[in-house]
């Protein structure tokens, strides 16, 4: 319904890859990977912003390394959407390569500025990961356009989850009060950080906690506003972008992208790096939530991914093994072992037991400490 969503997308797109590693790297990171149909996550993030009809602008921001292979990425779209949605991006699509990490409250409002740079004076944003997965697409469109409303009242919106299993690794929303006698729209009372085994059970049991999809909706104008008062600081580095020209972008296969916008370097050179969670979500007194009525999943983890990748990729040899999940460049010979992840991928090996990802961050702090190189 062309109008009555968010009228601008910001995609977040920096990840430095390493839960899914080694797959998944810091020059090829979590987003590039392609899932059963043949799409990126990225791309199903692109898609999935293009679901709502925009009527402004769909930025992808971004670390500089990765620009070429994000503009490639898009690229690819070109053979699968429509004409007309193609001719959206190509008029409205840009890539914004930040010159430094700066976590995501500084994108974010790097995001805002540029939309006032293109003359207007607002927007309606959402805020997407460039690496969940979401289904049914009819849900999303349906909940995302709950959200814009709210945010047009003044709210800064999240996307809680229902949570299904008792998880340590997700930040929780605690339900406040219905918003509108629509039970799927609540003032969140507190956010939670990622809880303790017992804690999240608590949690779990209550009914009124729900996991935080890490997805936002807000104005721009209202954004800003909360941010020079919650974080200054932030505000202050971006006061270079006061009156700040339309920037020129460039492009490489067809996609704008920026890559040398003046203010944008000056602005990062003094930006402190704060998630926008602890920035603006926990802070805000004005926030709101949509009970997600579609199917998520942040695949932060290899447990998570076969669930979306349910074959095996390689040349797979199995003699009285069962229920492992190989994923390979070269041929994996399985041989009386039950219940394995195996990775092969960018000249590394990965070989993990089932239902034990939550040991991957420091397994690949070893690895980087060993070799120098995850």
């Amino acid at each position: 319904m062309k109008g009555n969503s968010f009228s601008d997308i910001v995609i977040l797109a920096g990840g430095i890859g390493e839960r899914l590693w080694p797959a998944s790297r810091p020059d090829n990171p979590k987003q590039f990977m392609k899932l059963n149909d043949g799409t990126s996550f990225l791309q199903a993030s692109i898609i999935r912003g293009l679901s709502l009809n925009p009527l402004g602008k769909i930025l992808i921001i971004t670390r500089a390394d990765i620009l070429k292979q994000t503009c490639d990425q898009c690229a690819e779209l070109k053979s699968i959407l429509s004409e007309d949605e193609w001719k959206k991006l190509e008029q409205d699509l840009c890539i914004v390569a930040e010159p430094v990490a700066r976590h995501t409250t500084a994108p974010i409002l790097l995001a805002c500025r540029y939309i006032r740079a293109t003359g207007r004076n607002d927007g309606t944003v959402l805020v997407l990961a460039s690496d969940h997965v979401i289904s049914p697409i009819e849900s999303f469109v349906s909940d995302c356009q709950k959200a814009a409303e709210l945010a047009e009242k003044g709210s800064f919106v999240c996307f809680s989850i229902p949570p299904t299993e008792a998880s340590t690794g997700y930040g929780y929303i605690k339900q406040g009060e219905i918003l509108d006698g629509d039970s799927s729209c609540f003032k969140i009372a507190q956010f939670k950080e990622k809880p303790e085994a017992k804690t999240a059970r608590e949690y779990l049991e209550s009914g009124q906690y729900f996991w935080n999809s890490g997805m936002f909706g807000f104005t721009c104008s209202f954004f800003e506003r909360e941010l020079s008062v919650l974080e200054p600081e932030v505000t202050r580095a971006f006061e270079v972008f006061d009156d700040a020209a339309y920037p020129q972008s460039k492009t490489l296969e067809g996609i704008q992208y920026i890559d040398d916008w003046e203010p944008m370097l000056k602005a990062y050179q003094t930006v402190p790096a704060i998630a926008v969670d602890n920035a603006v979500a926990e802070k805000t007194k004005h926030s709101a939530s949509v009970k997600a009525s579609f199917d998520w999943d942040d695949v932060g983890s290899w447990d998570a991914f076969e669930k979306h990748f349910c074959r095996n990729e390689g040349e797979v040899a199995s003699e009285n093994s069962n229920n492992n999940f190989v994923y390979s460049d070269i041929p994996v010979a399985l041989c009386g072992v039950d219940d394995l992840i195996v990775v092969i991928k960018n000249g590394k090996a990965l070989v993990m037991k089932k239902s034990s990802s939550n040991l991957m961050r420091n397994l690949v702090k070893k690895v980087r400490e060993n070799s120098g190189n995850p």
